[in-house]
């Protein structure tokens, strides 16, 4: 049985070290003393813990702040460009691929439409899309440190995708065909879940404990942050709420069920309802924009279609309220551009069907990240587990956040 590490030496460094790194990291620009003072560290123990970041080009130093007395404080700061990742969104219809240093800021983007989800064709465009960003990427001592991807289906504890009903995939390990072909540490996870964490850590739910994201693209998913952890449930599929029943009689899913949240209140649902009413010119290149161009305008019709799906969309969110009593549910992907139309529908079924007892209903945000929440949260994984193979992502670091 392996020693159990319960406080030697080498442990209480790594945590004093990644201690330090978090609070330049989160602060800087920040003297050695501010470190020392907000940290409880001594001070030669932060010099000592500096020096050792500085060599692993993780921190500089920029220069001198303001004396409060004595000598002027030399001002550190995090080499947020010591390293950069790659965030992938996997979409059903499309695909965004995110080049960002180590803080999260995007530094290169390419978005592409899928024609079809063909698994040799979908794996070529994310392979050409990472080649052509890995050559992109600016010269750094650490180079590309990982690649978090974001997939619209069951993910399990291992990170294998076991099914991903619209895009009519099973089984897949993409983390082992990407770091094969890459030789890169890969991330694989549910895109809601993704979505909810890149909310959550530079989005709508910024210094929200308690939230649910709601991604609505082609079909539905969410994902669950509780006391500011992302809920994955006990295997892994937590999440699913898409395919809630809200008919009984409903027509088939993709998923096996009858009658899912997702058919009536997606993309593929206002696609869909679009089509029925003739709405839809022929050969549109991105009819989702078409829709939206059509609302700006008061095309009537669509604007019943929108109102029809803000009701369906809070219709499942009542269902979230009733079991989950989030403080503010966020709705992002595709749909979300139609915010100004189905806000108010929303709104109305919640007034209509959550409980009079509550003290108050969640708040119902729009992502605040466009449709970037999803590539963003993924990479954020890749990032953080980068880190952590540094030893720089000790879990006590969370005290001093």
């Amino acid at each position: 049985m392996p020693s159990l590490r319960t406080g030697d030496q080498n442990l209480i460094k790594e945590i004093n070290k990644s201690i330090v790194f978090h609070m330049i990291k989160r602060k800087s620009p920040i003297s050695r003393a501010q470190i020392s003072k907000k940290t409880g560290l001594n001070k030669a123990t932060v010099s000592t813990m500096v020096s050792e970041l500085m060599e692993e080009s993780f921190v500089y130093e920029i220069g001198t702040g303001q004396s409060s007395g004595g000598r002027k404080p030399v001002l550190l700061e995090f080499n947020h460009r010591a390293g950069f990742s790659i965030g992938i969104d996997l979409g059903v219809n499309y695909l965004l691929v995110l080049l960002t240093d180590l803080k999260n800021n995007i530094v290169e983007k390419i978005y592409k439409k899928l024609d079809t989800t063909e698994i040799n064709f979908v794996l070529k465009e994310i392979y050409s899309s990472i080649e052509l960003l890995i050559k992109k990427a600016p010269k750094s001592p650490y180079g590309i440190i990982g690649i978090g991807v974001g997939v619209p289906g069951y993910v399990d504890e291992n990170e294998k995708l076991l099914f991903a009903p619209n895009l009519k995939w099973k089984d897949v390990d993409l983390k082992k065909k990407i770091e094969h072909r890459f030789h890169l540490p890969t991330t694989i996870i549910n895109e809601a879940n993704a979505g909810a964490h890149g909310e959550h850590l530079y989005g709508a739910g910024k210094n929200i404990s308690n939230l649910v994201y709601v991604s609505v693209g082609i079909g539905i998913g969410t994902g669950i942050i509780i006391n500011n952890q992302l809920f994955k449930g006990f295997t892994g599929l937590s999440g699913e709420m898409g395919h809630f029943t809200i008919d009984f009689n409903g027509t088939e899913c993709s998923c096996g069920n009858r009658g899912c949240w997702e058919l009536y209140a997606s993309e593929h649902a206002l696609l869909k309802a679009a089509s029925q009413h003739k709405i839809l010119e022929k050969n549109l290149v991105d009819p989702l924009e078409f829709l939206f161009d059509e609302a700006q305008k008061g095309n009537t019709e669509v604007l019943k279609i929108l109102n029809s799906l803000g009701k369906y969309l809070g219709i499942g969110i009542t269902n979230i309220i009733n079991t989950l009593d989030p403080e503010v549910i966020i709705i992002g992907n595709h749909i979300s551009k139609f915010k100004n139309w189905i806000i108010k529908p929303i709104e109305n079924i919640l007034q209509e069907r959550v409980s009079i007892y509550r003290k108050s209903s969640p708040k119902i945000s729009f992502s605040l990240l466009d449709n970037d929440s999803i590539a963003l949260g993924a990479n954020a994984f890749a990032i953080s587990h980068f880190f952590l193979d540094k030893k720089l992502n000790h879990q006590m670091n969370s005290i001093y956040s």
